[in-house]
């Protein structure tokens, strides 16, 4: 089955970040944040605090990603803390009441959103921090879920090996969503890359995209497509029918662990169909007309005798031919 998607909401202490980038090459890159963000889930909430008269030139970019912008006055008037303590209170009011949402992301370094993080944590929230390095306090780093340094969301561009020159252009372009979208989830530690999970993925990256508009009916076809073209290999998961990415780019050069071998063989013999016969003793015939049953023709040990390290959880295993 497919894994429930993650609801993010966003906050962003933009004075903390403003130390962070002052004096350094190139101006502050808010898509960065939000593409690296959108791999982990759909963000539902996004709120900046910051004295916006000092930073007039970012407010454009943050209006253009739909960033909600927090005035918080100048701190001769108001205090040192007053964006901070505005920010704790907006994420404990949306932990309090939208319960659906279950990831908080704190853009900040500062060291003062340690008691927030705990407090979250302590509510069954999945915290992750950003910032940058200059400016990213130890004590805050080590104490979120996860944390992930600015510097760090350096984007590569993704390309399609070994893709035919003659595939239209706009074919090219949905293979380099897919690929992007392909290596996100790797990114996020999935290991079954369902296709639902894929598209929606694909969609987040690009809330615009749509199979229709490449050429495709339907997105499994695209996936089969793509399979054609060499980009990935596919499985038909055996109870659902939907497909499954099992390896794409690089990864099909890899060795294919025994667990993966037995889900493509399983699948293929899904695609073939089984004769009947005793089923458990081995006396059965499988793959058509005068096929010899793997137990017959010695070629390895009947199920009941493989060992342990053989079964999994999820699958039902066949010996290894």
């Amino acid at each position: 089955m497919a894994d429930v998607e993650r609801t993010l909401a966003l906050f962003i202490d933009f004075e903390n970040l403003a130390l962070g980038f002052q004096g350094a090459r190139g101006r502050f890159d808010m898509g960065r944040v939000l593409k690296r963000m959108v791999e982990k889930g759909k963000i539902v909430a996004k709120k900046a605090y910051a004295d916006w008269g000092r930073y007039s030139s970012y407010t454009e970019a943050l209006h253009e990603a739909a960033i909600e912008l927090i005035q918080i006055p100048r701190r001769a008037q108001t205090g040192k803390n007053s964006a901070d303590i505005r920010l704790c209170v907006d994420a404990m009011d949306l932990a309090y009441s939208k319960e659906h949402i279950g990831t908080f992301v704190v853009v900040s370094g500062d060291s003062d959103f340690s008691p927030l993080v705990s407090k979250l944590k302590e509510l069954g929230k999945h915290v992750i921090g950003l910032g940058m390095q200059p400016s990213t306090s130890d004590l805050l780093r080590d104490n979120c879920d996860e944390f992930i340094y600015y510097e760090d969301l350096e984007t590569i561009p993704t390309d399609v090996p070994n893709l035919d020159p003659q595939v239209p252009d706009v074919k090219r372009k949905a293979f380099t969503l897919l690929v992007e979208a392909l290596t996100a989830l790797r990114r996020e530690n999935k290991e079954r890359l369902w296709s639902s999970m894929i598209k929606d993925t694909m969609k987040r990256l690009k809330p615009s995209f749509n199979e229709t508009y490449h050429g495709y009916r339907t997105f499994s076809a695209l996936l089969e497509d793509a399979q054609a073209q060499g980009i990935l290999v596919l499985e038909t998961d055996d109870r659902s029918g939907t497909y499954v990415v099992t390896s794409f780019g690089e990864e099909k050069l890899a060795p294919v662990s025994p667990a993966r071998r037995r889900r493509r063989r399983r699948s293929r013999r899904r695609g073939s169909g089984s004769g009947s016969g005793n089923g458990g003793s081995g006396g059965g015939r499988e793959g058509g007309e005068g096929g010899e049953t793997e137990a017959e023709n010695g070629s390895s040990p009947p199920a009941d005798n493989l060992p342990p390290e053989a079964f999994d959880d999820e699958f039902i295993p066949w010996p290894d031919e």
